[in-house]
């Protein structure tokens, strides 16, 4: 019996494990983390992520072929394949900080890895990794293998957050990159086996390791850039009187640009976007290529820039002050269908909005009040080091309201900004939040979920993104 053991029990090693116990019966597999809650809470009816569809898989094989455990050695040991899929945060202090990814969990995984290895092992990079990790990997293994064999394979993972099941059951491909040596190919293939059970060959692809490690940070870069560019776009709409959503739609009926990631909205986030392209920029910046570094940091420029152009808009409505209003704030996590807040751009428009004293009320289906309080108080990039090495109680933030649904959060208040496209947001009675809102009544939709024609015939002042501009919010001005 093959025994594969995944080091991190996050959002990427405890779906991707429970799948393929779930699709490999005869694969015994452990999920392991030092981080005890988690593990508990992994082996408990409330898993520690929200994704749909994954408490069906981990309840169908958890107990007979799928075990989550904060024993790390014992099932390292154990293991013919060890999935690494550890954190790899973007560095806070010393060479590289603000760009380059901090290794700091990967080493201290891989030296553990030589510690308690009597046998040869696969290992598998899972986590988002800068290229030539790999190598580095490798050195670390080779040198203290005290004559076990290591392969080391790249496995990244191109999971969509609030897809993650379907995408597992579904890739569109599986990429495995390994040393082009025999050995090197043997382990390959041996993965490779692995995800056969439920994958067809042909979507299973195999390249170098260096390929294999680029592809996805490649991969990431393409889909923010995407998104940057409908979101610059959707600046210029709204300054000409044009209409995003049209363009949008004329662009992606091109069958070489496609209709995918062409919505225009406040900003991207989530944990991978930002720390990736920063990731690329560094490593261009170290292979003596600064035109390319440059052109991928103004991917996080025009994100930047669109969550403060939002800030600018919902401040210089509101007759250039938002002291002591209270805005309600629709949608916390960075996307539907997750309770995930890494990196949100709800962040940045919250801090935006408490920057200029307003009072804050906040409602998002998944995400609890201690995650929100954390994440307004924490410092960039600490939300990836490991819960205990973050900030510990978070000083709560004093203008800011944790509620627990739509209509408390808008009572009362002068403006509502949505910033997550939770369907639910779409359906809500406007008419009972209108008459229970300050007014003038103002929208603005940093999602474009509401039809905005109903809204204005309601009462509301509405902003859209990147649609033509209420006559109100022509006549303010545009920045603050």
């Amino acid at each position: 019996m093959v025994k594969i053991c995944c080091i991190g029990a996050g959002y990427v090693g405890g779906p991707t494990m429970a799948v393929i116990a779930l699709k490999c019966p005869s694969i015994e597999v452990a999920v392991v983390d030092i981080s005890k809650p988690r593990i508990a809470a992994w082996n408990s009816d409330t898993l520690p992520i929200y994704e749909p569809g994954l408490d069906d898989v981990v309840k169908q094989c958890r107990g007979k072929n799928l075990f989550f455990s904060t024993d790390v050695e014992k099932h390292v040991f154990e293991a013919d394949i060890v999935f690494v899929s550890v954190n790899t945060p973007t560095k806070t202090q010393g060479l590289g900080a603000g760009k380059a990814a901090d290794l700091t969990y990967w080493e201290s995984a891989a030296r553990m890895i030589a510690d308690v290895s009597k046998s040869d092992k696969i290992v598998v990079e899972k986590s988002t990794v800068p290229v030539k990790t790999a190598e580095a990997i490798e050195k670390i293994l080779t040198h203290n293998s005290k004559g076990i064999k290591f392969q080391i394979l790249s496995n990244p993972e191109f999971l969509a957050e609030g897809t993650a099941i379907r995408d597992l059951f579904n890739p569109d491909r599986v990429l495995i990159g390994g040393r082009e040596t025999p050995e090197g190919l043997k382990a390959v293939q041996t993965l490779k086996s692995v995800y056969a059970h439920w994958v067809p060959e042909e979507q299973i692809l195999t390249t170098n390791l260096w390929s294999a490690e680029l592809s996805k940070l490649a991969a990431n870069a393409f889909l923010a850039q995407r998104i940057s560019s409908v979101n610059a776009m959707s600046a210029l709409c709204e300054a000409t009187g044009a209409n995003i959503q049209q363009v949008a739609y004329a662009v992606g009926t091109d069958s070489r640009i496609g209709p995918k990631f062409l919505n225009a909205s406040v900003g991207f986030g989530g944990s991978c976007f930002q720390k990736d392209i920063l990731n690329l920029v560094y490593i261009c910046e170290c292979n003596g290529l600064p035109e390319v570094a440059e052109y991928w940091k103004q991917v996080i420029k025009i994100n930047d820039y669109q969550k403060s152009r939002f800030v600018n808009r919902v401040v210089a409505s509101m007759f250039n002050t938002v002291s002591n209003k209270k805005i309600a704030i629709l949608g916390f996590a960075f996307k539907k269908d997750t309770g995930d807040t890494r990196e949100t751009p709800a962040i940045d428009v919250c801090q935006g909005l408490l920057g200029d004293k307003a009072n804050i009320s906040i409602f998002d289906p998944q995400v609890t009040e201690d995650q929100i309080q954390r994440d307004l108080s924490m410092n960039k990039f600490d939300w990836d080091h490991p819960i205990h090495l973050q900030p510990m109680s978070p000083t709560t933030v004093k203008k800011v309201s944790v509620v627990w649904d739509a209509y408390e959060a808008t009572k009362d208040a002068h403006g509502i900004c949505i910033l997550t496209e939770w369907d639910e947001f779409k359906t809500l009675d406007y008419q009972r939040i209108y008459e229970n809102m300050q007014k003038p009544a103002f929208v603005f939709d940093g999602r474009n979920v509401v039809d905005a024609e109903k809204l204005r015939e309601i009462g509301f002042i509405v902003y859209s993104i990147g649609k033509p501009l209420d006559a109100w919010l022509k006549d303010m001005p545009a920045v603050a």
